[in-house]
């Protein structure tokens, strides 16, 4: 937003200050000038303790520009609401052509008969400082099982399939194969149960027929089923 005198266009019009406790903070005016004159300008404020104008007099040559910097002193605490009731001042008036910057005084400014005086009130907003960036948004497939792609040179989905087809085979042997062994097993020592039955019924034969004695070919006997049933069972 800009002001148009017949001296100087002024923007803007509000002194933004994006506040923050403890920093120096600036911000800029362009004052124009309209005119075939040469024009001085000078800005005052109400709180010259809390503000640094540069420059705070100056001369805008006809046609052109100048840029006036104000900077607000770092605050302690911050105002109620944000508010500021700060004001400023710009006023400006026509000056002969050999005037330099150096050459104007505070009584140019006064309004006198035949002088013009142009005045442009300016305001202080404050405004909320500036945010931190948000931080970046994690992946939501982050952390995610990866995911298991089949591709040339990579197994395809039938030979997975083959690889624990036959994995489940060979389960299927082995326990039909333990299973076979722990029947065998069983079964020998029922047989074995079986032949000790009978060498006891061999052996008490014996002595009532011998008078106590056991026969060669029954310990021979013996032997060999012993070393047989032991070979089974260990196996």
């Amino acid at each position: 937003m800009s002001t148009t005198g017949d001296l100087l266009n002024v923007e803007p019009l509000d002194l933004k200050f994006p506040f923050e406790l403890k920093k120096q903070i600036s911000c800029s005016l362009q004052l124009s000038n309209k005119t075939e004159h040469h024009v001085a300008f000078k800005v005052k404020t109400t709180n010259p303790k809390k503000y640094c104008v540069r420059p705070n007099t100056g001369l805008v040559l006809p046609r052109s520009t100048c840029d006036v910097t104000v900077t607000m002193q770092a605050q302690k605490e911050a105002p109620p609401d944000m508010q500021c009731k700060d004001k400023f001042l710009l006023q400006s008036v026509v000056v002969s052509q050999g005037v330099a910057p150096k050459d104007i005084t505070p009584e140019m400014f006064s309004k006198q008969p035949g002088r013009v005086v142009e005045e442009c009130k300016l305001r202080v907003i404050y405004l909320p400082p500036p945010q931190p960036p948000s931080p970046v948004l994690e992946d939501p497939n982050e952390g995610a099982s990866p995911k298991v792609s089949f591709n040339s040179g990579n197994l395809n989905g039938s030979e997975v399939t083959r690889q624990y087809a036959n994995s489940d085979d060979k389960s299927s042997e082995v326990r039909s194969l333990i299973a076979k062994l722990t029947d065998e097993k069983n079964a020998a020592i029922q047989q074995s149960n079986k032949i000790r039955q009978e060498i006891e019924l061999l052996k008490r034969g014996g002595n009532k027929s011998q008078g106590g004695g056991v026969p060669m070919m029954v310990v021979i006997a013996i032997c060999l089923i012993g070393l047989v049933l032991g070979y089974i069972i260990n196996k």
